[in-house]
């Protein structure tokens, strides 16, 4: 009997996906593609057996300790948050139809707007193909507006890490697929990428204190301001152009 019902929960979330573990104003919200089978048997995310997503969350520091897929509920103690793209369990990626890409995108978007994180971490280039269309990889330069039809421009080479592009106004940043099938990438750079956005968080955070120390009108506060990503009028014109963004733009915070 008890093994009936695990596998009929284990059914039922093939179908339904694994839930999401995700606070407002998370400093990172990692985006698998969808659900690995055993993930969805045992209900917690990345479980496979040759993943090292958790491994690497610990040894590039983004986390202080090392967790393993059944503690996935705790990362929002560390501002983390964690869904998926695709909500349905499959052995492998060639089984999604392109319908599913197209809904889990917009889901996704109403996530982020809804969430806010501060960045966006597609775990795989999987993913970001997904998001962003291949003929607006390859030179496309209209607006993106999500609903519209429109996806992103990106011009230059995909790199792993931060990316010129925006999510409904968080960054994005690329990490590679942890999955032991990912066998076109060692383990060396994966966990270089990792560290990567380790220190991409660091010094945002050090760029906030720098800004709070920093006396209104003192020579070195508008620098500050800069350093830490606050938005000015002219700052919003000058900066790279291939810069492009998915989704409305968030409306203003509270003041």
């Amino acid at each position: 009997m008890t093994r009936t019902r695990g596998r009929s929960r284990a059914s039922r979330t093939r179908l339904s996906g694994l839930p999401d573990h995700i606070q407002p104003g998370a400093r990172v919200l990692f985006v698998g593609i969808n659900p690995g089978l055993r993930s969805a048997a045992v209900g917690h995310h990345f479980a496979g057996h040759s993943n090292r997503f958790w491994r690497l969350m610990h040894e590039s520091g983004l986390l202080p300790h090392r967790l393993t897929h059944e503690d996935d509920a705790r990362l929002p103690r560390h501002g983390y948050g964690i869904t998926n793209l695709v909500r349905r369990a499959t052995p492998g990626i060639d089984s999604l139809r392109p319908g599913e890409y197209t809904r889990g995108r917009r889901s996704l978007l109403v996530r982020i707007r809804r969430y806010r994180p501060e960045i966006v971490a597609l775990v795989g280039v999987t993913i970001y193909r997904a998001l962003f269309s291949a003929a607006d990889r390859h030179g496309s330069r209209g607006p993106a507006r999500a609903g519209a039809g429109h996806r992103v421009a990106v011009t230059r080479p995909l790199r792993l890490g931060l990316q010129r592009v925006r999510l409904a106004g968080s960054a994005v940043f690329l990490l590679p697929n942890p999955s032991g099938r990912n066998a076109t990438l060692p383990y060396a750079a994966m966990l270089s990428a990792f560290r990567g956005l380790k220190r991409h968080l660091d010094n945002r955070r050090a760029s906030r204190r720098r800004a709070t120390r920093c006396v209104p009108g003192k020579p070195g506060a508008a620098a500050a301001r800069r350093a830490s990503g606050a938005r000015s009028a002219p700052a919003m014109r000058t900066p790279d152009r291939g810069r492009r963004e998915i989704g409305p733009p968030r409306p203003p915070g509270p003041r």
